[in-house]
């Protein structure tokens, strides 16, 4: 019987799985403290991950363990080096959250857009017609979007981009310009020349040594007026300081972020007092249908590597 560790509970769907399996046990750990997992986890064959971190500290406590299967499709909460010279097996749940978090970049590009907020309040506060000629806000129709990345998640924001008659450019060195331009969409080289004409900008791209602080003050200082910048993938693409400096010089718009450097965002992150960005908390993928997927998927990863039939998309090329 394979002994399976699920870091941090999740939706219901994902165990019931395991429950029907007879080759499987299972221990939900919600301690995820660095002290709590060296000694929980020395007996497991396999477990899953959530948000917490699995540093090579606790994994060379763990020489029973298989495979980690992510409860979606970030890892740099791995030691990634550590997985390579082990050969354990990292998974993602890659089909999984595509549509909440298109859906969710729509949600927050259409709410500063239209000065969702602002209008609210102005309403709330008895402002019901003072307020609209102090709210500046916008069409989406005939914009340019620039979507950085061009995974799952980039091609379903594209679909939802059309129905808006944006422009789309589409700025990934790793996707064919066949690909690209067969959905409608223009392939572009020059990210920085690309940032310079966006209208909205939306980020999907992994955190990495290149990406890090990729969107920083000297970017910033290049874009439109009126740009709206959307994170949904890694906080630490952003310098979080220079968008906050950015945003309060009106060098862009505005800006959605759901994602930050430091999770969860304590009182010094600079945007928490900023009223020209919109926040979330790293809560894209969480609408009830996306739930039940990562969390069928997780541990549908699981059993499928302990029964040589996990699929090759699931897993990361290590």
């Amino acid at each position: 019987m394979y002994k399976i560790a699920i870091i941090e509970n999740f939706h219901k769907s994902g165990l019931e799985l395991l429950n029907k399996n007879k080759n499987f046990s299972y221990e939900i750990i919600e301690d995820v403290s660095e002290e709590n997992l060296i000694k929980k986890l020395p007996n497991f064959d396999g477990c899953t991950l959530r948000v917490s971190k699995l540093n090579k500290k606790i994994l060379e406590n763990c020489p029973n363990l298989k495979i980690i299967s992510r409860h979606g499709v970030g890892y740099d909460n791995v030691d990634i080096e550590f997985l390579k010279e082990k050969k354990i097996t990292l998974c993602i749940t890659s089909n999984a959250n595509a549509i909440a978090v298109a859906e969710h970049v729509m949600y927050m590009m259409l709410s500063i857009s239209k000065g969702i907020i602002s209008h609210d309040q102005s309403v709330r506060n008895g402002l019901f017609k003072e307020g609209i000629a102090n709210i500046e806000t916008f069409e989406l129709d005939g914009k340019e979007i620039l979507i950085v990345g061009f995974g799952r998640i980039g091609k379903c924001l594209v679909s939802k981009c059309k129905s808006f008659n944006m422009i789309i450019k589409i700025f990934d060195p790793y996707v064919d310009e066949k690909e690209i331009s067969n959905l409608g969409c223009k392939k572009v080289d020059s990210l920085e020349e690309a940032f310079k004409t966006a209208d909205y900008i939306s980020l999907h791209i992994p955190l990495t040594k290149d990406t890090e602080n990729l969107i920083n003050l000297k970017i910033l200082k290049t874009m439109k007026k009126n740009l709206i910048l959307i994170n949904t993938s890694r906080g630490g693409v952003i310098n979080e300081h220079d968008l906050d400096y950015a945003l309060n010089n009106k060098l862009i718009f505005g800006a959605g972020i759901d994602v930050f450097k430091i999770e969860p965002v304590t009182d010094e992150n600079p945007l928490i007092k900023n009223k020209r960005v919109l926040l979330s908390p790293h809560s894209a993928t969480f609408t009830n249908e996306c739930k039940i997927r990562m969390a069928k998927n997780t541990i549908q990863n699981i059993i499928d590597f302990f029964e040589n039939k996990l699929d090759n998309s699931m897993i990361v090329k290590l």
